[in-house]
């Protein structure tokens, strides 16, 4: 699946480079491997310049700008807060498209409202189009992780980039 990370973040870069836009992401529960996956890219710096990795509801609000009553009244892992990081990392990043992703990868947190392995997604771009989505992945922590690295990837080459 590594691999396939790599061919993603590889197609990811040809096509932003084909636009010339430039692309950000905010992530918590993969702790910036988005953005190493990214950069593991030669070249990606002329498409990405960086990422936000808020993994406290305290760096959603200080760096990103998710409100504060969004996580009362939502929780971090909701479609709500992935909406807000997505926008927020856009706009603090000034880039043209951005991703975003909250979950609980385990082996702790869940619930039965939020098992371990739900992690929500968020997708914007600078036109003011907005996707979010839930997923259940099953596995581990690094199996949870790396699904969710691969998903958002896939979907932001997918569902924005191609249009």
């Amino acid at each position: 699946m590594e691999t396939d990370i790599l061919q993603l973040s590889a197609q990811i870069g040809a096509r932003l480079t084909a636009l010339g836009a430039k692309v950000t992401c905010a992530e918590s529960c993969t702790g910036g491997w988005i953005a190493k996956s990214i950069t593991d890219v030669a070249g990606s710096s002329g498409w990405f310049d960086y990422g936000f990795v808020t993994y406290s509801n305290q760096a959603k609000q200080r760096l990103i700008g998710v409100s504060e009553e969004t996580l009362a009244q939502y929780g971090a892992v909701s479609e709500q807060t992935v909406r807000e990081m997505a926008q927020g990392a856009l706009r603090a990043a000034e880039a043209d498209y951005s991703l975003s992703l909250s979950g609980i990868a385990g082996p702790d947190g869940g619930s039965d409202e939020k098992p371990v392995g739900t992690v929500w997604f968020g997708w914007c771009d600078k036109h003011g189009n907005l996707l979010a989505r839930e997923m259940l992945f099953l596995g581990d922590r690094n199996a949870v992780r790396l699904q969710a690295v691969c998903f958002a990837l896939q979907m932001l080459l997918d569902g924005f980039l191609q249009k």
